[in-house]
C-alpha cells in the first residue's frame, strides 16, 4: 500500500494537459562588438482568444479601445513573471546556459484583435559563439506554446558575417531525460539547468553557428552536475491558473495527445472568431468543442483521477459512476459560465484579478477532494457510515488475521434485495447522496482554464451564447472520457468479485484493499493538488 501511494506522489505535479496560451514568436539575437551574444529582443503575438482575456477590464477611459498606455501596467507585471521564469528562454552551448535580465523596454500593443508583447533581455555575461549556439524558447510545462513559423522569424543583429541561424524541428525526448523527469518529486517545479539543456530541442530549437563551427548536436547534457531547483513563482501573463494533474511524458502517445489538444483549441477559437461574419461556423465550433472536451479529459487532470478512484473505492453500480462523471463535467461548464458572467460581464474584473479568483476556486476544489479522500479512508478503516456493506470489511479483516469463518456463515446468506446478495449489493456498496454530491462538487467546482478563456473571448466579440454552447459541448466531451474511465474501474472491481466468488474471503480481502487503495488515492491526490496550488 505504501509503495503504491509513493508511486502516486511521484507522478503528481503541476503538469499541464495542454497549452492555454498560443504565441507566434519572433526573436532578434543581438551580438556585441566582440562577436559574442549580448542579448535578445523578443516579439510575441498572442492568439486572439487569450488576447481578449489579457485586455479584459483594462479599457480605463471607456473608449472601446485598449491603448498601449492602458496595457503598460500589465506589460510591467508580465516582465516580473517572465524574469522569474527565465523568460522561457534557454540559450547557450552544451550545458552552459546564459542568464538574462530585463532591459526595461517592454511594451504591449493590442491590434487587430491580438496582443503583441515586445521586450529585450540583456545577457548577464555575453557568450561567444565558438561552436553550436542553441536557443530554445518554450514553457517546459506546456501551458504556454511558443512557436516560430520559419527561419525568417529569427534575425541576427551585428553578427559576424560567417554566422547563420537555422530552425530545427522538435525532436523526441531522450529516454534518460524522461526517467529524470519522472524522478523529480512534486516539490521540484523548476528544471535543473542541465536537464533544461537536455530538453532544449524537444519543442524545436534555433541553432546559430559562426564560421566552420560544427552543426551536429553535442553529447547529452545529462552528464552535467545537477543543481538544486527553486520553487516556481506565479505564472506570467495573468492567465487562468494551470491545472495540476499527472506528470506524463510529452512524447509518444501523450505527445500526440498534447498536439491534438493544441490543434483543437486553436481551431475552436478560430471558428468562434469566424462566427462574427458566418453563423454557419457554429456547427464547426460545436463539433470542435465536443472533440476538444474528449481530448482535454484524456490528458492529465484531477477530474478523471478523482472520479475513477472514488468509483474504485466506493461504487459497484455502473450507471452511478457514469452519472457522477456527467454531473461533474456539466458542473465544471456551469461554474465557468457563471464565473465569467459575474467576474467579467458584471464586475468588469481584469484578467489578473480573474486569474486570482479562479485560483482560489481551484484551491477550494482541491481542499474538497482532500476532505473527501479523508472521509473515504476513515470510513473504510473504521467502518463509519457502512451498513451491510461493512461485512465485506469485516470478512477481509477476519481473513487477514486467520480467523475461522464457519461461525459467521450465516452472515454470507442474509436476505436479498433485488436478487443481490448483501455483500455485493450495489445499493449497499454505494455512497450516500451527500457523499456523491461532495464528489460532484469537488471535481466540478474548478472550471476548465480553456473554458474561461473561450468565454471571455466570446463575451468580447458579442458571441456569448455561442461561447456558452461551446463550453457545455466541451463538458459533454469531457464527461464521455471520464465516464469511460469510471466504467473501467467499476468493471474491473466487478470482474474481481465474479472471478473469485462473492462469498470467497480471499476475494473479499482483495476487494477491500482495492477499495482502500482507491480511497487513499483520492486523499493523496487532493493533498498534493492543494499543495501544488498554494
Amino acid at each position: 500500500m505504501a509503495g503504491a501511494v509513493f508511486v502516486l506522489l511521484g507522478l503528481v505535479a503541476p503538469a499541464m494537459a495542454h497549452p492555454h496560451i498560443l504565441i507566434d514568436a519572433k526573436v532578434t539575437v543581438v551580438f556585441d562588438a566582440s562577436g559574442a551574444v549580448a542579448g535578445l529582443r523578443h516579439a510575441w503575438t498572442f492568439d486572439s482568444a487569450f488576447s481578449a482575456w489579457m485586455v479584459q477590464g483594462l479599457d480605463a477611459n471607456g473608449d472601446r479601445e485598449t491603448s498601449p498606455d492602458e496595457l503598460q501596467e500589465l506589460a510591467d507585471e508580465n516582465m516580473v513573471g517572465l524574469a522569474d521564469y527565465g523568460f522561457y528562454t534557454y540559450a547557450g552551448e552544451g550545458d552552459a546556459l546564459m542568464a538574462f535580465t530585463p532591459a526595461g523596454d517592454q511594451r504591449m500593443v493590442y491590434q487587430d484583435g491580438r496582443v503583441t508583447l515586445t521586450y529585450s533581455a540583456e545577457a548577464v555575461t555575453p557568450m561567444p559563439v565558438s561552436g553550436r549556439f542553441e536557443l530554445a524558447v518554450y514553457d517546459p510545462e506546456y501551458y504556454v506554446a511558443i512557436g516560430f513559423a520559419d527561419a525568417s522569424d529569427v534575425t541576427l543583429e551585428n553578427a559576424p558575417a560567417s554566422c547563420s541561424a537555422v530552425l530545427e524541428p522538435p525532436k523526441p525526448m531522450d529516454p534518460a531525460v524522461e526517467e529524470r523527469l519522472y524522478a523529480l518529486g512534486p516539490e521540484v517545479l523548476e528544471l535543473p539547468p542541465d536537464l533544461a539543456a537536455a530538453m532544449r530541442g524537444t519543442q524545436g530549437m534555433i541553432v546559430v553557428t559562426c564560421g566552420d563551427a560544427p552543426v551536429a548536436a553535442p553529447a547529452s547534457a545529462l552528464e552535467a552536475v545537477n543543481q538544486v531547483a527553486e520553487a516556481r513563482p506565479t505564472m506570467p501573463f495573468g492567465g487562468p491558473p494551470p491545472e495540476p494533474g499527472l506528470n506524463l511524458p510529452r512524447t509518444g502517445f501523450f505527445g500526440w495527445l498534447q498536439d491534438q489538444q493544441r490543434n483543437f483549441y486553436s481551431a475552436m477559437t478560430a471558428s468562434l472568431d469566424a462566427l462574427r461574419t458566418d453563423w454557419t461556423a457554429f456547427w464547426v465550433l460545436g463539433g470542435l468543442s465536443f472533440l476538444y472536451g474528449i481530448f482535454h479529459a484524456a490528458g492529465p487532470g484531477h477530474g478523471k483521477v478523482v472520479i475513477s478512484s472514488y468509483v474504485l473505492a466506493n461504487e459497484t453500480q455502473l450507471r452511478r459512476g457514469v452519472l457522477l462523471s456527467v454531473l461533474s463535467a456539466m458542473l465544471q461548464s456551469l461554474v465557468a459560465v457563471v464565473f465569467v458572467l459575474v467576474a467579467a460581464g458584471i464586475l468588469g474584473m481584469t484578467s489578473i484579478a480573474m486569474g486570482d479568483a479562479a485560483n482560489w476556486i481551484g484551491i477550494a476544489s482541491y481542499a474538497l477532494v482532500a476532505l473527501l479522500g479523508l472521509w473515504l479512508v476513515a470510513r473504510k478503516v473504521f467502518g463509519w457510515g457502512e451498513h451491510h456493506h461493512g461485512d465485506m470489511a469485516h470478512k477481509a479483516h477476519e481473513h487477514l488475521h486467520g480467523h475461522d469463518h464457519d461461525h459467521e456463515h450465516h452472515d454470507h446468506h442474509d436476505h436479498d434485495h433485488d436478487g443481490h446478495v448483501h455483500v455485493v449489493t450495489p445499493q449497499a456498496a454505494g455512497g450516500s447522496l451527500r457523499e456523491q454530491l461532495g464528489v460532484v462538487l469537488a471535481v466540478g467546482l474548478r472550471p476548465c482554464s480553456g473554458a474561461l478563456v473561450v468565454l471571455v473571448f466570446a463575451l468580447s466579440q458579442g458571441l456569448l451564447p455561442a461561447g456558452i454552447a461551446a463550453v457545455f459541448l466541451m463538458g459533454a466531451g469531457t464527461a464521455i472520457t471520464v465516464a469511460v474511465l469510471a466504467t473501467i474501474a467499476v468493471t474491473a472491481k466487478g470482474l474481481a468479485r465474479r472471478v473469485g466468488g462473492v462469498d470467497n474471503p480471499v476475494t473479499a480481502a482483495v476487494v477491500w484493499w482495492l477499495e482502500l487503495l482507491g480511497a487513499v488515492a483520492v486523499l493523496a491526490f487532493g493533498v498534493l493538488l492543494l499543495i501544488a496550488s498554494l
